[in-house]
């Protein structure tokens, strides 16, 4: 190939990239440096660009047809401009492997959490359930699945893969939460049948019987109680939220009670006011009444497509459905390990919470920013446009 025909290389990412990454499950906020990354948008294939522009066609829409159209357009672009933005990110960064990162921060989250545990209630609150000071448990389970994710497919790693993978585990363990689990399983088994070059779509046939192993009734005299309670049939009271999302969403099926303002609908969860995370009520840290009359607005359905459903109604809903359809379709044509794993692992634990909807600490933002690496020009494919547009 002569030097006129090689493809652009791709310009190198600063540095500090690297850094905000790492710091972004210390301090949250920081992942709204992706508003910067807007433009990369336009570089997107084609049908990419559609797809995105249904699903924010589809958000505004449904606002329109809300029992208060104004605040639900208005909060409606905020969300869908956030989306968009992380999608925007993924672009920029290209492969899951610029995310690496996010290891190091999780790794003091664990440690954070591990310390005021133990510091504040002892052996008996890791018993009661490992806890954050701003991790709700379930969260906290969640990111050590990424943890676990990023030691096992970071290739060329050294000798530290083990200790992060061993405390990313005994975090995920003593957290207790099922859903990251079936994240777990799932995303692992996705990762394994579509990966590139190594292709066993039958992997993923026990996943479901897995999936259903995990939710059978046993007990087992185990000394650690979050470990017991992984294995015991408790509901957590998911079907009454359930039961409340649809009363909701009924009220309004066409465009839905708008975002952010489902709360007051699930009556079960909203019948308890303000609360704070489960480790700060054990260290009886109650809600400061200036988020009191903002209660409501983390309240979720426990089930992405119903809590989606009561927000936004089925055109809303559609607009999901369209772009996380295309997001597993294009990650398994990719075969990137841990874009399968997440992208998968997230879509099962949707089904008893909502790890997608945004603002969160960072692990939804996490899913969109691998939709935008899965949307992204296939490498040929970019490097010949490149070569064309060089050539020209």
């Amino acid at each position: 190939m002569t030097p006129e025909h090689q493809p652009l290389p791709h310009p190198a990412r600063p540095r500090w990239v690297a850094w905000l990454i790492a710091l972004v499950p210390i301090f949250p906020p920081l992942y709204f440096a992706a508003l910067a990354c807007l433009g990369h948008l336009r570089t997107l294939p084609l049908t990419a660009r559609r797809v995105l522009f249904f699903f924010a066609a589809t958000q505004l829409i449904a606002a329109l047809f809300t029992p208060d159209p104004l605040l639900s357009v208005g909060l409606a672009a905020a969300r869908t401009l956030l989306v968009l933005a992380m999608v925007a990110a993924g672009v920029y960064l290209r492969g899951s492997q610029a995310l690496r990162p996010l290891l190091w921060g999780h790794l003091l989250i664990f440690a954070s959490a591990w310390a005021y545990t133990l510091n504040t209630q002892g052996w008996a609150g890791i018993q009661e359930r490992l806890g954050h000071p701003y991790y709700y448990v379930v969260s906290l389970g969640l990111v050590a699945v990424i943890a676990l994710w990023i030691t096992l497919y970071w290739k060329g790693g050294g000798w530290w893969r083990w200790p992060a993978g061993a405390a990313a585990l005994a975090t995920l363990l003593a957290a207790g939460s099922r859903g990251p689990i079936i994240a777990l399983i799932t995303g692992t088994l996705a990762a394994l049948a579509f990966q590139q070059g190594r292709r066993r779509p039958w992997v993923l046939l026990p996943a479901v019987a897995i999936v259903l192993t995990a939710t059978l009734s046993t007990r087992l005299d185990i000394p650690l109680q979050p470990v017991e309670r992984l294995l015991n049939d408790q509901t957590s009271g998911r079907e009454y939220v359930w039961r409340d999302a649809v009363q909701g969403w009924q009220t309004a099926p066409v465009g839905g009670v708008g975002p952010y303002q489902g709360g007051p609908y699930l009556t079960y969860l909203f019948k308890d006011g303000c609360q704070l995370t489960p480790t700060l009520q054990r260290n009886e840290i109650s809600c400061p009444d200036t988020l009191s009359r903002w209660s409501s607005v983390w309240l979720i359905a426990h089930n992405a497509w119903l809590h989606w459903l009561l927000e936004t109604g089925v055109i809303g809903t559609a607009g999901l459905l369209t772009v996380m359809g295309y997001g597993l379709w294009r990650a398994t044509r990719q075969g990137d390990p841990l874009t399968l794993a997440v992208l998968f692992g997230y879509t099962a634990m949707n089904v008893v919470d909502v790890v997608i909807a945004l603002p969160s600490q960072h692990f939804a933002e996490l899913w969109w920013v691998l939709i935008g690496v899965t949307l992204r020009p296939a490498p040929e494919r970019a490097d010949a446009t490149a070569t064309h547009t060089l050539h020209l």
